[in-house]
């Protein structure tokens, strides 16, 4: 029993060091990326923090069993290197019994990404959403800076609002486009009354929503200019690669909803849940295999052929 406890103790505290600084590398690298995102306007600061804790189960459930991994290398590989296996194998202690014994802290990180996985990583998808849905975190254009004009495309697209009302509804609104053309590139001019944008929840995705404006449209050394007037006018918002908005709605869904549903693409998430926790007994088996060493290469070893591996 000593020698269980002793095993599970040094494996966990191994499991949660390298966890922690593990979770640190991560986390610093998606703040910086998304607080390019706030910086640049695709999203208000002030939902910033929040989103990031809520998305910090989905980080966790991916850190975990490889903390759990390098901690077993860790920790066995010490006891090698210091010879206590030595000990232990004189004790009685064999390849089968220490398995067992590596089984126990192994079980616990199973219950840790299996709670994460299948709970904890929905929830703070789906509350992370509901942030994202809002209109006045939905800045995908950059044109909730009212009193601003807002360049994004290396300039080929200009928006400019007005004013800026507490329901999100945006005034006099002012948007100029550059595409290009078969000949020469074509401009866009659109003044709208008033627009905010809207979510679709059947698509996911964004729309810019103008009502009661005008569309005018040229090409460079043409008289000709097309006047459209419209009572509402849509357009998609685009969403940069990686960015926070892209995580798809079947994150944020429940695994019991995933569980009733008949669709293959939302089995394939919810047994992409399942594997998560069922993987981490395996990945201890191979940290098990590998963490075999002696005095004169020390316990760090195998720490290079098992991230190979």
């Amino acid at each position: 029993m000593r020698i269980l406890l002793y095993l599970t103790r040094d494996i966990l505290l191994h499991t949660v060091a390298v966890s922690f600084v593990l979770f640190l590398v991560v986390f610093a690298g998606r703040f910086i990326r998304y607080l390019a995102e706030a910086a640049v306007g695709s999203l208000t600061g002030d939902v910033l923090l929040p989103i990031m804790l809520f998305k910090l189960p989905g980080f966790f459930e991916m850190i975990l069993p490889l903390g759990l991994f390098i901690g077993i290398l860790l920790s066995l590989g010490r006891l090698y290197a210091e010879s206590e296996m030595v000990v232990l194998r004189a004790c009685g202690v064999g390849p089968g019994r220490l398995a067992g014994y590596v089984l126990v802290p192994t079980m616990v990180v199973v219950s840790a990404v299996a709670f994460l996985s299948l709970y904890a990583a929905p929830e703070g998808s789906a509350r992370a959403q509901v942030l994202l849905d809002n209109p006045r975190s939905a800045e995908g254009l950059h044109i909730l800076n009212e009193g601003r004009f807002r360049k994004q495309r290396d300039g080929h697209y200009v928006t400019y609002a007005e004013q800026i009302d507490d329901a999100g509804v945006m005034h006099n609104i002012f948007v100029f486009e550059r595409e290009p053309g078969s000949q020469s590139d074509i401009y866009n001019a659109t003044f709208a009354r008033e627009g905010e944008i809207v979510f679709q929840e059947s698509t996911g995705r964004r729309y810019l929503e103008l009502r009661g404006g005008t569309r005018y449209q040229g090409e460079p050394g043409k008289l000709a200019l097309e006047e459209i007037q419209f009572d509402l006018y849509g357009e998609l918002i685009p969403e940069s690669q990686g960015s926070l908005r892209r995580t798809t709605k079947v994150q944020a869904m429940a695994t019991r909803a995933l569980w009733d549903s008949s669709d293959p693409k939302l089995r394939g998430a919810l047994w992409w849940r399942v594997s998560l926790p069922l993987m981490v007994p395996a990945i201890a088996m191979i940290a098990l295999a590998l963490s075999r060493t002696d005095a004169r290469r020390g316990r760090y070893a195998k720490i290079g052929p098992a991230m190979v591996v």
